[in-house]
């Protein structure tokens, strides 16, 4: 049994931290407020994980570290140096492999498929920022300090998942009510259930020829943002959607007054246009294959419409 230790609790960290426990792991979950999965298994510490004396006290002894943190969205730049350089610390000092959830904004907007081989070039505050500390993650590596790899996924599906599809689009679709999205309904886009980045990460710690490099979470064949609304109606016996594109100066003047939708503006690209990722080589390496649509619907269904509350 070896330690674990998982830096946040949303979705993924959630996630691994009961896949861990379920495999007879020694896990720890640092948050803030000591928050975490009720699991026998699992140790919650309430701590500031930017604080890098303070979370490499809580690694010592720890075979990995799993960066699943999530910064408030609109604070990505300010939160995410300090809190990146504190893991990479952490990382040095125990010893233990750093393993980070990441996500594809580094890649900036890419005609056709993503690929790892993709160069980050982000122009975003947001994307720069996730950019940059895999930039700082790998050089750390290459100079013998660290051992690391980075897991990128799409927007997620799962229970408790947060995105523009299980926030804005799915609440209201599920419920009869008109959804205005923000996006081409009808461009294929990628979507990530949360139990595979879950597996990736536990995977890609365990495999050292996984180290230093990035990895695209396995992910299901892309589904527009209409069929994949569809589809959910018609597994929770809801009507069809009624969905409409929101045009963008209606975007541009929601973030007026609210920060967060401020910060879609940046991203626009993931949903005004096509938006896919090609993940076979993780498949291929550590025989993952992505969950079934449905599964993943399913249960974030179970969230959305309040079943799990």
């Amino acid at each position: 049994m070896s330690l674990h230790v998982i830096v946040g609790a949303g979705p993924v960290g959630s996630a691994t931290a009961r896949l861990l426990a379920d495999q007879g792991e020694q896990v720890r979950v640092v948050t803030r407020r000591g928050t975490g999965p009720d699991h026998p298994a699992v140790e919650r510490v309430a701590a500031d994980a930017t604080d890098a004396s303070a979370l490499g006290r809580l690694c010592a002894g720890a075979t990995v570290v799993y960066n699943c943190a999530g910064p408030p969205y609109h604070r990505w730049p300010v939160e995410w140096p300090p809190l990146a350089a504190a893991f990479l610390e952490a990382a040095r000092t125990s010893g233990a492999v750093l393993v980070t959830a990441g996500n594809l904004y580094g890649y900036g907007p890419v005609p056709g498929v993503m690929t790892e081989r993709h160069p980050l070039l982000a122009t975003g505050a947001k994307g720069r920022v996730r950019a940059q500390m895999w930039a700082d993650a790998l050089a750390a590596y290459e100079a013998g300090h660290v051992r690391t790899t980075e897991v990128r996924s799409s927007d997620y599906l799962g229970a408790g998942t947060q995105s523009l599809l299980t926030m804005a689009v799915l609440p209201k679709a599920l419920a009869g009510a008109r959804a205005s999205v923000p996006a081409d309904l009808d461009a294929p886009h990628s979507w990530t259930y949360v139990g595979d980045v879950a597996r990736t990460l536990v995977a890609v710690a365990a495999d050292e020829s996984a180290w230093g490099h990035a990895w695209h979470a396995p992910t299901a064949a892309p589904v527009s943002i209409r069929d994949i609304t569809t589809r959910a109606c018609a597994l929770a016996d809801a009507p069809p959607p009624r969905l409409s594109t929101m045009p963008a100066p209606v975007l541009w003047l929601g973030g007026l007054g609210n920060p967060v939708i401020r910060e879609l503006r940046e991203t626009q690209y993931q949903f005004r246009k096509p938006f896919v990722v090609d993940s076979s080589a993780a498949t291929e390496a550590f025989a993952i294959e992505p969950t079934p649509l449905d599964v993943s619907l399913e249960e974030t269904i179970a969230t959305c419409s309040g079943e799990d509350r």
